[in-house]
């Protein structure tokens, strides 16, 4: 399972490098059928199971921008969200959060999303 998992990273990394996005880390949920084959099960690869920072303004040792859920879980914090109370996001956050979500996957993909 690791080494699929590697591969599958190492792939994915080369090809959105080659866009212009450093997939920072990554999450991956396998399982395994009945014949013992190992299965991908969850989302893999999106903003939210990834970090995916911009190459061109990467820096070493500091906050990164990103394309990520990262902008909504710095905007939870920035308000004490305790994470039990249901909230409603105001418009900025969630629209805001969208474009980044859009941007990422124009630079992957090379199109718009069809959101209708």
């Amino acid at each position: 399972m690791a080494q699929s998992a590697v591969a599958l990273y190492a792939k994915a990394a080369e090809y959105a490098s080659s866009r212009g996005i450093i997939i920072a880390d990554t999450k991956f949920e396998f399982g395994v059928d009945s014949q013992g084959a190992i299965m991908l099960i969850d989302e893999a690869l999106t903003p939210d199971s990834s970090r995916f920072w911009p190459a061109l303004t990467y820096k070493v040792g500091k906050s990164q921008d990103s394309y990520d859920k990262q902008y909504l879980r710095d905007y939870l914090t920035s308000i004490d969200f305790d994470m039990r109370t249901p909230i409603d996001l105001p418009p900025t956050v969630l629209d805001n959060t969208l474009k980044k979500y859009i941007e990422a996957y124009v630079k992957l993909t090379g199109n718009r999303p069809d959101l209708s």
